[in-house]
């Protein structure tokens, strides 16, 4: 029997690694191309309304609040490499079997929602157990930084190709072939994951009984030591209040930009997309950015360019800039880019092994499900005070999650002296300042913040 040198084990989880990010990279891609592609299949294959494929992201994002907490806790007793797996394969089967069904005429709306929605309850199970997996390839913060950095900049890379690419390929080989392309990307996916050698070590947790009521149990730890952490309890509340009001400008945007700006889909296109320019440039410079000022001064800086830049679009809009309004835009993607993987890395830095992925299910379970909530109140708004209100009240509303970051652990870090890397901490109570050790932890999340 030989035994890999630490250079040799470096070396593997290096490859390891762009095994997982090649594979996730081709999977990011093929959704991008979904945000387009369904509703068309929906509305040109289905005679569906707008408002009927308009429930299309509530059915794929809904299963985040029936089953993002249950999630991490479930994770927790089973290799996440394997969850990983066959959830990549779940998804593969239910586009596979949406564009079977599609070509053939016999695809119903309901069938699709139906279809939509397993792929959504794989999609959570899927961001839960893939957040959690990087530590077990990468043990350094500097190297777990650089690996979120990298994952982040591929879902920025895909947000802003991915509509691009959307609408050549259905035009070329139609909405239903396109979605069987796309159930392609997470087959490709699948062989990644396969392809991967490291192995996580077992934890105590899948040694432990499942006594009655264990769910419950281990779902409880999970929130209270989310709720008493001097560092993730104000990072992840901030990026739920965060999200919930993004979503709101993202849900009117397009409209906006038609009804309120006369644009014509060159011009909203540009407004909507511009985002995307910004979003790999912030996630380029968040490595360099918690190496000068640490994950503190990083987390606030991030948040608040991403604030200044969303604050400036309705300011643009209604002084009928366009240019601002773009400009705007990308601020808001360059502040997102670097708060994302900085928040990604601190989770999996400050979270012990044993409560990773309910750290992470707590996380998907509040932002991702904010989505569903922001989106009914851009509706209400819109309803009462038209698009330009709602774009107002998202942008606005962003502001408030950054006096929700600067708290507890984050605020005594921000002010305290400068450290290269602010290390991580597993201590959930006592003091704020107390909870912050001196020395970085060595241990690895969507897309997101």
């Amino acid at each position: 029997m030989t035994t890999e040198t630490p250079a040799e084990e470096a070396a593997g989880a290096d490859r390891d690694f762009a095994k997982l990010w090649a594979g996730q990279s081709a999977s990011l891609l093929g959704d991008q191309v979904m945000v387009l592609g369904l509703p068309l299949l929906a509305v040109a294959a289905l005679d569906a309304t707008p408002a009927q494929a308009a429930l299309i992201p509530m059915f794929l994002f809904g299963p985040f609040l029936l089953l993002g907490l249950p999630a991490g806790a479930i994770i927790e007793r089973l290799p996440r490499r394997t969850v990983m797996i066959g959830c990549d394969a779940l998804q593969a089967a239910c586009f596979a079997l949406i564009a079977v069904l599609a070509l053939t005429d016999t695809l119903s709306l309901i069938g699709l929602l139906a279809l939509v929605g397993v792929a959504g309850c794989g999609t959570v199970f899927f961001q839960v157990a893939y957040t959690s997996y990087l530590p077990v390839l990468f043990t350094g913060t500097k190297k777990l930084h650089r690996g979120n950095a990298r994952l982040f900049f591929s879902e920025s890379v895909s947000r802003s190709l991915g509509p691009v690419i959307a609408g050549p390929v259905i035009a070329f080989v139609g909405v239903a072939a396109a979605v069987a392309l796309n159930s392609l990307t997470f087959a490709l996916s699948v062989l990644a994951v396969l392809w991967i050698r490291t192995r996580e070590p077992k934890k105590p947790v899948q040694e432990q009984a499942r006594e009655r009521g264990w769910l419950i149990r281990d779902v409880g730890e999970g929130l209270r030591f989310f709720l008493k952490h001097p560092r993730l309890e104000p990072v992840i509340l901030c990026g739920t209040v965060y999200v919930l009001f993004l979503t709101m400008v993202e849900a009117s945007l397009v409209l906006y930009s038609r009804e309120e700006l006369h644009l014509g889909a060159v011009g909203i296109g540009l407004v909507v997309g511009a985002a995307a320019a910004g979003f790999p440039v912030g996630n380029l410079l968040s490595g360099r950015m918690v190496e000068l000022w640490g994950m503190a001064r990083t987390l606030i800086t991030g948040a608040s360019v991403s604030v200044l830049g969303l604050v400036l679009m309705p300011v643009s809009g209604g002084l009928g800039s366009i240019a601002g309004l773009v400009i705007g835009s990308v601020i808001h993607g360059v502040g997102e880019g670097a708060f994302g993987p900085t928040s990604q890395t601190l989770r999996q830095t400050d979270s012990p092994p044993e409560l990773l992925s309910r750290v992470n299910s707590v996380q998907r379970f509040l932002l991702w499900g904010s989505i569903p909530l922001g989106s009914a109140l851009a509706s209400g708004v819109i309803a009462g005070f038209g698009l330009s209100a709602a774009v107002w009240v998202g942008a606005l509303g962003t502001v408030l999650c950054l006096p929700v970051l600067v708290r507890k652990g984050i605020r005594a870090q921000f002010r305290g002296p400068s450290h290269p890397e602010d290390g991580g901490g597993t201590d959930a109570g006592g003091d704020a300042d107390a909870a912050l050790p001196a020395q970085p932890t060595a241990v690895t999340q969507p897309l997101d913040t």
